[in-house]
């Protein structure tokens, strides 16, 4: 998944001066705390789904078959949440008994079925709630093309357990085939072996032959089409989105080149990529064979497609080595941003490259300063709390900066070699912290592990950090400061067109603005040169926002109140809320939220609710 920028709610908390030692265990092996399923017992190892999508009441209605590994069980278990179980029946259609266990606040309910030593094969017949947290149910004013609904599920990370009767951690892998049914019209697409066009019935057929995590199911049913890139790659997307879509990510191929001339063999055979309505709460989704992407990455210029290397990534880490539990989240995040640079390095060169790693360090200096202080270290604890309260930059940017730390020391030949034997030998497998940390020492450093405390287990900042830098921000900063003091000099403004420079650049270049220095008329000069306030850039809207919001430059607020209405992806969301809060500006952040709230997915809600202290009811 790429970037998640979490700000937790309450006082900013500052790490870098009082580090702590996370409690976590150090056994290479354990048991998901995120699930009810004991899979020492009983672990499913395929899934047959059979489902009919019913648009008019938000539910999906079908059945769940399961084969699974039997170790003299006489229960197996599976995680729910706001499901209906209507009946279970084993391999010889015997229903046989069930019951829902007691409702936990953050893993929902288990779901305990009978069966003997000798059963292997369990089917569910089961309904979802219109509230199901994994599904978004959007109506046809709420899509790019305004012409039909959508539906979208995200499971990651223990949300698929509320449109799938599952064992829903990611220390289990599972194949999978499905059958759908849609209204006809629209088409049905899932992280499987996908159609390329409609089926006039509404009955679409999948399946996934390689073993993947339960989160990485996904399903998502629209008016799509879609355009090849080239031979493995291509663009599914609203009709009236393709065109540009396609233009957008037309480097996809390339891409896929790169990264296996880096790191091996892709192991998925297609790569294609699903653009999504704006209210998807992520730029990207990474479930293999169809990445789901957020539209606020087509900016026409090309320069925000290191998230579709970072989806790309993740094919290798996440998907093909996958972290054993939210606890290792790092594992497949820090993975995924040093693979996803070294791809851009490969595309674009080392400046672009170096441009995107200063942009990341910028960011995970926002979380570091406010998420609590246990979730700053890689390795985290979260027994008792809810994944998505740790999501933050840490997992994803400290990681990277623990990767590059790793291949400075030892040399980047030496690592790349490390790391393609590490995904060949841990293919389709999942991966804790500690067998990584142990693999590592046996296979790259040789014993030495002076650095894997600090690094990985304590909280806040390395002591040897080294700040990534980028020479074209260079450039940015000194055309800034020039036209600061060209603005106080009185020097009229000079319309420049925002095409001169990269998305990139022109984020670092507003995120130079200092509220303690800068003043409003330096905003409304700014504003003069290059018309932020009218940017239909969601970078640098969302830059340029949050830095307005901040200094109360309340020319932006008709614009952010329609971009914060129309998109739903958390990266964007978050530091625009957050600043309103820090402004003293609490009525006008409910009053925007109140109207904005029904287009954002659950996990945006989530969130929001919890920072701005919002009750729905």
């Amino acid at each position: 998944m790429r970037k998640i920028a979490l700000l937790a709610v309450g006082a900013a908390l500052t790490v870098a001066c009082n580090k702590q030692a996370v409690d976590v265990t150090t056994n290479e092996e354990v048991r998901d705390s995120q699930t009810f399923a004991d899979i020492s017992k009983a672990k499913v190892k395929h899934l047959s789904l059979d489902i009919e999508t019913d648009f008019e009441k938000q539910i999906i209605k079908g059945s769940a078959q399961y084969s699974f590994e039997n170790n003299d069980a006489k229960e197996i278990i599976f995680d729910t949440e706001k499901l209906t179980i209507d009946s279970v029946v084993l391999a010889n259609g015997k229903k046989t008994k069930f019951t829902l266990g007691t409702q936990d606040e953050i893993k929902g309910q288990p779901l305990h079925i009978e069966v003997t030593p000798n059963d292997t094969i369990v089917k569910i017949y089961y309904k979802t709630s219109p509230e199901a947290n994994a599904l978004q149910w959007l109506d046809a004013s709420q899509t790019n093309d305004k012409k039909a609904p959508f539906l979208l599920t995200q499971g990651q990370a223990i949300l698929t357990r509320s449109y799938i009767p599952i064992q829903d951690t990611p220390s289990i892998r599972i194949t999978y085939d499905a059958k759908v049914k849609v209204p006809q019209g629209l088409m049905a697409l899932m992280s499987a072996i996908n159609p390329k066009e409609k089926s006039a019935d509404g009955i679409y057929t999948f399946k996934m032959p390689q073993p993947i995590a339960p989160y990485l199911v996904a399903l998502a049913v629209g008016d799509v089409e879609y355009k090849a890139v080239d031979h493995r790659t291509g663009v599914y997307a609203e009709p009236g989105m393709l065109e540009a879509a396609t233009w957008e990510f037309a480097l996809m191929g390339k891409m896929v080149d790169a990264a296996e001339k880096l790191y091996g063999e892709y192991p998925w055979e297609q790569f294609d990529v699903l653009v999504l309505p704006p209210s998807f709460p992520f730029g990207g989704m990474e479930n293999p064979r169809l990445t789901f992407a957020t539209p606020t990455a087509i900016v026409g210029d090309r320069s925000m497609t290191n998230l579709i290397a970072h989806e790309l990534a993740h094919s290798w880490s996440g998907n093909l080595v996958t972290n054993s539990t939210w606890d290792d989240f790092w594992v497949n995040e820090g993975f995924t941003v040093y693979f996803e640079r070294r791809i851009m390095e490969e595309l674009e060169g080392k400046d672009y490259a170096d441009m995107i790693s200063v942009i990341g360090f910028q960011d995970l200096e926002t979380s570091m300063r406010n998420i609590p202080e246990k979730y700053t270290s890689l390795k985290v604890n979260m027994t008792g709390a809810n994944p998505d309260d740790a999501f933050s930059d840490v997992p994803y940017d400290k990681g990277y900066l623990f990767l590059k730390m790793l291949e400075d020391r030892y040399g980047r030949e030496k690592f790349d070699q490390f790391l393609i034997e590490y995904f060949s030998s841990h293919a389709f497998q999942t991966m804790t912290t500690e067998k990584f940390v142990n693999y590592m020492k046996a296979n790259l450093t040789n014993g030495e592990d002076d650095f894997v405390q600090e690094w990985i287990y304590t909280t806040g900042w390395p002591k040897n950090l080294v700040k990534p830098t980028s020479k074209l921000f260079d450039l940015a900063e000194a055309q800034f400061n020039q036209d600061i003091k060209n603005g106080r000099n009185n020097i009229a403004p000079s319309k420049i067109e925002i095409n001169t420079k990269s998305t990139n650049e022109w984020v670092h270049f507003i995120r130079l603005i200092d509220p303690k220095k800068n003043t409003i008329e330096d905003l409304k000069y700014l504003d003069e040169v290059y018309g932020f306030t009218n940017s239909k850039n969601p970078e640098i809207q969302t830059a340029w926002f949050e830095k307005s919001f901040l200094m109360k430059y309340d020319v932006v607020n008709a614009n952010a109140k329609e971009f914060l209405t129309r998109v739903g992806r958390r990266k964007f969301l978050e530091p625009l809320y957050l600043a309103l809060k820090e402004s003293n500006q609490m009525a006008l952040a409910h009053d925007i939220y109140k109207s904005a709230r029904p287009n954002y997915h659950f996990v945006a809600r989530n969130t929001i609710d919890s920072m701005l202290n919002y009750n729905a009811k």
